[in-house]
This record gives structure tokens, sequence and C-alpha cells, in this order.
């Protein structure tokens, strides 16, 4: 099957471009057991909004068991339009259940870079294992994707990106790298970007290795933006978040189901691997309520205690209603076997005392006490012996075993947290950081001074976390280490070190 927007005039099949065209290389997203979506976009020049011109151009897309194209078992074309960017998603079907192949984008004469994807296991089967990493927080800027070469290295099975993909914000001097143009608020801003990002070597290496899943945090769009609130008030807000959103869908291997209009993008989603794991994919930006208590004339998030009165408000959610009652139905769906939260921002409270007074980010989870009870009561109500939520956002690794009254150190944990530090972003000091784990006895685990990732190694027995910790983002050819091993066993919530 294939799928896209009906272009205004003829394709062009023998076109003649400036350059070569597939300069942000391509990546595959959201497997099935017969299908998966392959995805690339057209840019040869990928820095002054693609270069394409207003016209639409044939694509031949290939999927075969083999590097070298000898048995090709999917074949077909879609028209790549100026509307989306020149941008191309096919959803393949009819493949065969967990099964690698490879994959192709043809143009006129020039042949795109070869990809390599996989299939997820029929919905009856049990795998005897499933490995993928997570990852966030790539900021271009601050450093080198030498994490993405190591991920790609890691022989996973999928990639799991919880959010800021780019960010948003103008160049500056004294960093690694330097964005092209200012601070992104149109539509061809944040193509731009996007392209920037994507021109890198090892992170089209990544997307060109594994299929992905993926979700956005408040970078893509605007620092800390809630909703149709930005940080800053904009009353033209919802304008730039279209165009924010369409730049996302039109880098990212997602399905026809995530195709945003102007009002709205879909992007919760639930990828089953077989009888092993189920991840539910949330977006924790689109419909939350706005941060409480900002500074005066601003919006986004700030550090609040207890005497701001509108945290309590029962009211208030990080995920909106409508995905809260989609979520708790899909827990309810899968209590035997993993269920893998993979979300934006700390769930774990991280509060510190500052002159008697606990004090907490208002844009964590922290910030949304209510919604996060109401989270809890979810997988608690379930009845999930086998719960890991995936966080990013912090800049910092946190293993944490979640409870229904952090208060009580002797409650037992209904779930477990592991939040992966940044790709290059960088954190807080780890004095800051040692003083949240100090704090917070549910945290176990705490560090603020290396970027990395995670790889997860999820059987039916036990979930093994590995935080992967990079020398130096500022080294392309950056080592990598293990800092820390940690495992949750099936059926008994909480994180134990190895």
């Amino acid at each position: 099957m294939e799928w896209w927007s009906p272009s205004v005039s003829p394709a062009v099949g023998r076109p003649s471009f400036t350059g070569y065209p597939f300069t942000l290389g391509v990546a595959s997203g959201a497997p099935l057991p017969t299908g998966v979506v392959l995805w690339t976009r057209l840019a040869p020049e990928p820095l002054n909004g693609g270069g394409m011109g207003r016209g639409a151009v044939s694509v031949r897309w290939e999927v075969a068991d083999d590097d070298a194209f000898a048995r090709i078992v999917r074949s077909g074309s879609v028209d790549a339009v100026a509307a989306w960017g020149h941008s191309v998603h096919v959803e393949v079907e009819g493949l065969a259940p967990a099964r690698s192949y490879s994959y192709r984008f043809i143009a006129g004469d020039e042949v795109s870079p070869i990809g390599r994807t996989r299939t997820a296991p029929a919905a009856a089967d049990t795998p005897a294992r499933l490995r993928f990493g997570v990852a966030s927080c790539q900021h271009f800027e601050h450093g080198y994707y030498g994490a993405h070469r190591h991920l790609a290295a890691e022989d996973l099975d999928l990639m799991v990106f919880v959010g800021d993909y780019i960010y948003e914000g103008a160049a500056r001097t004294g960093d690694v790298r330097r964005h092209r143009g200012g601070e992104a608020r149109t539509l061809t801003d944040y193509r731009n970007r996007h392209a920037q990002y994507k021109t890198d070597r090892d992170l089209q290496r990544l997307h060109a290795t594994v299929p992905w899943l993926v979700t956005w945090d408040d970078h893509e769009v605007d620092n800390n933006y809630a909703g149709a609130r930005s940080e800053s008030l904009d009353p033209s807000f919802r304008r730039r978040r279209a165009a924010a959103y369409q730049a996302y869908f039109e880098h990212m291997p997602l399905r026809a189901s995530a195709r945003p209009t102007p009002a709205r993008m879909v992007l919760r989603a639930r990828h089953d691997w077989g009888r092993l794991a189920r991840f539910h994919v949330l977006d924790g930006r689109q419909r939350r309520s706005p941060q409480a208590c900002p500074p005066a004339g601003r919006g986004g998030g700030n550090m609040v205690d207890d005497r701001c009165r509108e945290l309590r408000a029962p009211g208030r959610t990080m995920l909106g209603e409508h995905q809260e009652r989609w979520l708790a139905n899909g827990l309810r769906a899968t209590p035997e076997g993993w269920n893998l939260i993979a979300q934006q921002t700390l769930v774990a409270r991280a509060a510190v005392t500052v002159g008697r007074r606990r004090r907490f980010s208002s844009d964590a989870w922290d910030g949304y006490p209510a919604a996060r009870d109401r989270l809890f009561a979810a997988i608690a109500d379930s009845g999930l012996g086998s719960c890991v939520v995936l966080s990013g956002d912090a800049h910092c690794a946190f293993v944490a075993d979640l409870k229904r009254d952090f208060d009580d150190e002797r409650a037992a944990p209904i779930a477990t947290e592991l939040c992966g530090t940044s790709t290059t972003t960088r954190g807080r000091p780890q004095s800051r950081t040692d003083a949240i784990v100090r704090e917070n006895p549910h945290i176990l685990y705490g560090e603020s001074a290396r970027r990395g990732y995670l790889v997860l190694d999820v059987t039916s027995e036990r979930c093994t976390a590995r935080l992967r910790a990079i020398a130096d983002a500022a080294d392309r050819d950056t080592e990598v280490v293990t800092a820390a091993t940690f495992a949750v066993d099936a059926g008994r919530p909480g994180a134990q070190r190895l």
C-alpha cells in the first residue's frame, strides 16, 4: 500500500535536479508484523527549502531480501509533492513477520542510499528477545552524534526517540556546531532546521539501520510550550505550531494517521512486539494544560513549590482527557506482557528542598500531580506487573521506582522509570543531580555529567537496561562505555542494579 496527497500537476517521471536529491537519507518506522513505513525527502538543496520548486516528482520504491536487490519482494511508485516538502511516506504491506529487509528509493536517474528495516513479530508469537534503544535531546550546536554512531552498532530491533529531535533556537556562537538562520517560526524555517539535523552522517546512518518509533517534546516547536500557549504568549502561536507540526511530519517515518491538519496532529500510537511487549507512545505537549504559576507576563515552565495553588487543580492534564482514556484502555488490554510507555518528561518526583519548601519543575510531571495520580491509577488498576516508563528531557540519566505515594519509602513500586540522558544537549551540574537523588529515595540513580542513550533487552522474564555514556559529545569519534546496568524482573515492579 502507498499513500500521498494528489499533486496539482502530473508528476515528472524523469526529473532534472540541481544536485543529489537524497541528501537527507532514508528512514523506516512504525513496524507491523506484515509492513513498515518507509521515508525519504527529495532535497537537492537541503538548507534552502529543499530546492525542488513547485512540481511533483514520481519516486519509485523497492523492498528486497538482499542489499543487491536481486530478490525484490515489494515495489511501487508515489508522487512527492511540493505541498508536503517533497517528502515521501510509503506504508508497505505484504511482508513476512520478524524479518529484515533492504529498501531504497529511485527518482529519475538518482538512487537513494540503501536502508535496512525489520518487521514486528506475528501477533501470536512471543519472541525470545527485543532489543531497542532510547534517545532524546540532540541539540545540533552542542555536539556531534557519536552516540548515534554507537547506537547503530548495538544490533537493535527498534529505536525509540522521545523528544527534542531538533532545537528551534537561533544560531549561537561558541558551540561545537552552529544552526543556520534565526529562530524557526515558519514552515520553511522548520524544514531547513530539520534538514540541517538530518544532514548529519551518524543520524542518517542510525535511521537507515533500524526502524524508529518517535514522539516529540517542546523544542520541535518552541521551548516549554503547552497546548496552544507559547513561552512568550505569542498571539500567533497556533500558526507557528501548525508549521512546526507539518515539518515534523514531513521528516519522520510516520503513518498516514499522523498527517497533521492546521488544528491538530495525532501522534499517540500503540506498537506491539508480538506477545512480548506493547509500546504506548504518548504526546505530552499538544493537549496539556499550561504550566502552573508562570512568571508574570510569560508562559512556559518554572521552578515552583507548594505555595502554587494552581498545581492541585484536579482538571489539569498532561495528556488530555481523550489520550488518558486511550492509554488506560491500552494498558488494561495487555496485563500479561511488558507495557512500555514512551513519553517526554520525567514522571518521578524530583523535588529539592530550598528554604524548607520542596521545589520542582512545573514543566515535568511534578507540575501536574493530579494527572500523575491518574496515570499511576491507570497502571495500578490494570494489574500490570511489568511496566516500564521511558523518558527524556531531563538531560540526565535517572532510574526510579514509581510509587502511588512518594513520601512512603516502604510503599511498593507500581512501575519503573528509565530516563535517558541527552544525546548532546548539556545537562545540569552533577552536584544538583546528587541533591535530587539524595532527597528522593525512589530515584535509584542519577547522572548528568555525560551524554548518551539507553539500550534495553527485554525477555519474558526480565528487562535489562544498559545506561550507555559517551566520553565527549564534541568529539565525533568519541568512545562509549556502560555507566550502569539495571534490571526489572517480570511481574515484580522495581529496578535492581546489576
